[in-house]
């Protein structure tokens, strides 16, 4: 499986790309139109007469995170999908998520098939960020170290000399800077400006960004502590800085989970997908959890909140997935061989 952004927006700017893409997208159904029950039988049944593992990313559909942990399967951030994928006896893999976290476990685990639910589900990042025009990026700046974060595409990882997770972005960039490096960083420029702050570090910025963060508002979280001023915010490092100047707690989306429990506040509000409230709820089931609006002034709620490309993976294209085995993830041998070597220093540096 393949999603050739490249040829369809060639040339044009990297938000441009973005949205145009949003634009060519399917329609996607949020609700399943047969049976759930007896559409959760069969996966189950197929899922386990298989031996297939499913790994469901914090901001697909509840009802897929539910059946990945009943199967035996995780739920996890992009990271732990594909640690996970590689310690798994199966030999067959269905990743719910995006693209990037399909071909990145490909990467890890190149003997096992990867299956997804939808062969359109990307990201806005790694589409803003379209190989050709990073590796000119990169040429153009020689002397420094390219870090690119794990929503990029497999292509812009094999251009890179490290990839981050936003778990281990800051801890990653200051070890480089210690080491007196400079950063060519990419794709989401909030995220870098977030880990620029708080390390010092040289840092040039790719022009990316998500189209789930970016619409948080300063005023619409400003809002919601009107109404729970006991509440405590909770953001993820992708959103604007405004927003991140708000935060009781900034984090990725495990960070977030954990900070959750940790919070003495009654009242949580998330500001990430909202795919993250179904464990975040599981951790603290005694405590409100309310997501940060995305309508606050200035705001035009491309997701309101809800990633387009992760709602994509549906309980009827999972069923499709592992009836017919299709949308298989492949990754060319080279480029993957190439994008190991920046995955394994970010695997060998959170060892």
């Amino acid at each position: 499986m393949a999603l050739d952004s490249e040829k369809l927006l060639k040339n044009a700017s990297p938000r441009e790309q973005v949205r145009r893409y949003l634009n060519k997208i399917p329609i996607r159904s949020q609700n399943p139109k047969s049976d759930e029950a007896d559409t959760l039988k069969q996966l189950r049944d197929l899922l386990e007469d298989k031996n297939v593992s499913l790994i469901a990313h914090y901001y697909t559909n509840p009802a897929i995170q539910s059946l990945a942990e009943e199967t035996g399967g995780i739920v996890s951030d992009s990271l732990e999908m594909a640690r996970f994928g590689q310690r798994a006896e199966s030999q067959v893999l269905i990743i719910a998520g995006v693209a990037f976290m399909g071909e990145t476990a490909k990467i890890i685990s190149p003997c096992k098939r990867i299956l997804m639910p939808s062969a359109y589900a990307t990201c806005s990042l790694d589409i803003g960020c379209p190989a050709n025009q990073f590796e000119a990026f990169c040429d153009d700046n020689p002397d420094r170290t390219v870090v690119v974060y794990a929503n990029t595409s497999a292509a812009v990882k094999a251009r890179a000399d490290w990839v981050v997770t936003s778990r281990i972005a800051v801890e990653v960039i200051d070890f480089l800077d210690s080491r007196g490096e400079k950063i060519l960083w990419a794709p989401d420029r909030y995220l870098g400006s977030y880990v620029q702050r708080e390390t010092g570090a040289d840092m040039l910025l790719w022009d990316g960004s998500c189209v789930v963060h970016e619409e948080f508002k300063v005023q619409g979280v400003l809002n919601m502590l009107n109404i729970y001023p006991d509440a405590a915010i909770l953001v993820h490092p992708e959103s604007p800085k405004g927003v991140v100047d708000l935060a009781d707690f900034v984090g990725s989306t495990s960070q977030l989970i954990s900070a959750a429990r940790e919070m003495p506040n009654p009242q949580l509000i998330v500001a990430t997908d909202r795919g993250i409230l179904y464990k975040m709820q599981q951790a603290v089931p005694d405590k409100q959890l309310l997501m940060a609006p995305t309508a606050g002034n200035g705001a035009t709620c491309i997701s309101c909140g809800d990633c387009p490309w992760m709602a994509m993976n549906t309980m009827e294209g999972l069923l499709d997935c592992l009836t017919s085995e299709k949308n298989e993830v492949h990754v060319d041998p080279l480029i993957a061989d190439k994008a190991m070597v920046a995955l394994n220093r970010m695997l060998d540096f959170k060892k």
